[in-house]
């Protein structure tokens, strides 16, 4: 396994450490990557994406959506239902899980939605009006400035 030292990041950048934060965040989740359950992140429009989780044998009530500052949380936790059965076999996986995504800032959660055996939950960022770029006029001015160049 490759192991990245940032501490040469941290030296000669001010005001970096978010992005620091993120590659290491990056580094350290795919070394013990994920694999359950699969997933796409499906871009919908300029400021808009879906992520979309296949979670089949799992109902509206197993499943929790949650967002906490910057963190998406999705779990599952399979209810009981299933002692009573007998099984040949057991292919689908009904495991619980846990599945992490990190939202930039201002992005939120629209809302979400299960079908099919697909969660999609859709998200839309939403930048502050205070945050926008501005344009600024340009004023006519009405008088001449002289301007004097002092003699030595």
């Amino acid at each position: 396994m490759r192991t990245f030292d940032l501490a040469p990041l941290y030296r000669a950048t001010v005001g970096f450490d978010q992005m620091a934060d993120l590659m290491e965040r990056v580094v350290r989740d795919n070394a013990g990557a994920q694999t359950y359950p699969p997933y796409n992140i499906e871009k919908t429009g300029d400021d808009a994406w879906a992520i979309e989780i296949a979670v089949a044998g799992f109902s509206e009530e197993d499943l929790t959506v949650e967002q906490r500052e910057n963190a998406l949380i999705v779990s599952a936790r399979k209810s009981d239902d299933d002692q009573n059965r007998t099984y040949l076999h057991r292919g689908i996986a009904t495991r619980a899980f846990e599945r992490r995504f990190h939202l930039a800032d201002h992005v939120r959660v629209e809302g979400a939605r299960h079908a099919n055996g697909m969660l999609v939950i859709e998200l839309k960022r939403e930048v502050p009006e205070a945050l926008k770029p501005r344009r600024i006029a340009i004023q006519k001015d009405a008088g001449t400035v002289d301007h004097q160049i002092a003699a030595e």
